[in-house]
């Protein structure tokens, strides 16, 4: 397994992270488990969840992959070999989870933090990231553009300040970002600096074959300010794979059980799945092997965000580290990226 610094920090993060959102609805404790255990063995030494998760959001599973986590370290004792990242809810009305509107003050983070360690059976978070940001702003599928929304925010000062004591506390290591724009992450850099307060370390958005959107205003911020990406949906919700090409729906897949994958169900986007695929193939590589090994290859990327509903594609995701594209095939992506760029913001 290769390993990369994770900003500015002590810290070398497996180039693979282990994401975790699926346990708890697709997959039982015991299968997280299984997927802990093999992800160790093969070096991974990166988990990454969330308050919020299991996905889709709902009350009745809400916290759930934590405790699964949690259950995992407790029969272990193996908390010190893993980095550990969590996210806090941004602002949105998922009154489950707080039993109000979730902000990013004082109040809201701290129980949020509180709950997920004692979810997760820990003491301390290395990585603590806002899932998306306070202020409004169109995410996850939301298009090309930004849509201004005039609205009260808490701002990023205080939302700052409440990590930093925290951070004092040692109950977080680090702090990052996820779901943000090149804005939000330079006034996160300023604010950081004017107070001295904690240094974002990473940024964690969706970057993959159907959206380099990330590319464009915020890899720059690798080469200039140590800030990484940490890459999720790799596989673009599994349509990378192209199981669900020509409309297929595979029994128990995501986009079939849950009906949430709209946001890569476009012509272009279809065209572009069926070329990536067809290249994949044609040089002898799993189609998600291929998708994530592009990904890996990117140098401001400092871990890609895997998720697996079985050992299987768990295997696959992992194994995809070993294998390096050539400048032909770099060109090939190239070359089906300008033709359709971005169809899947």
């Amino acid at each position: 397994m290769e390993y990369r610094k994770l900003g500015d920090t002590e810290l070398e993060v497996s180039m693979i992270c282990l994401g975790t959102m699926t346990w708890g609805q697709q997959n039982t404790e015991i299968e997280g488990h299984q997927q802990m255990d093999y992800s160790l063995e093969r070096g991974i030494n990166f988990f990454d969840t969330a308050e919020m998760y299991s996905i889709p959001p709902m009350a009745e599973t809400q916290g759930s992959t934590e405790k699964i986590i949690g259950t995992w370290f407790k029969k272990n004792g193996n908390r010190d070999k893993v980095i550990l990242a969590s996210k806090v809810a941004g602002r949105g009305r998922m009154d489950w989870i707080r039993g109000e509107e979730t902000r990013l003050d004082k109040e809201n983070i701290e129980k949020a933090l509180e709950e997920s360690l004692r979810r997760l059976q820990t003491d301390y978070i290395d990585l603590y990231q806002l899932h998306w940001p306070d202020r409004p702003i169109n995410i996850f599928g939301g298009g090309l553009g930004y849509k201004h929304i005039e609205a009260e925010s808490i701002s990023i000062n205080e939302t700052l300040r409440v990590l930093n004591d925290l951070v004092k506390k040692g109950k977080i290591r680090y702090v990052g970002l996820s779901n943000e724009t090149p804005w939000g992450l330079s006034e996160f850099l300023r604010c950081s600096d004017l107070e001295d307060l904690p240094r974002v370390v990473s940024v964690q958005n969706a970057y993959n074959l159907l959206n380099r959107t990330y590319e464009q205003g915020l890899s720059e911020f690798f080469y200039r300010a140590s800030v990484g990406l940490l890459a999720y949906s790799p596989l673009a919700q599994g349509y990378l794979t192209g199981k669900y090409l020509d409309g297929a729906r595979p029994e128990g897949a995501r986009t079939t059980l849950f009906e949430r994958g709209q946001r890569y169900e476009t012509l272009q986007a279809e065209d572009a799945i069926r070329a990536y695929v067809n290249y994949a193939l044609k040089i002898g590589i799993d189609p998600s092997v291929f998708a994530n090994a592009f990904v890996n290859s990117r140098k401001f990327v400092t871990s890609n965000i895997i998720g697996a509903t079985n050992m299987e594609q768990l295997k696959l995701a992992i194994d995809s580290y070993e294998v390096k594209l050539n400048e032909e095939d770099m060109k090939k992506i190239d070359e089906i990226h300008y033709s359709s760029p971005n169809p899947c913001p």
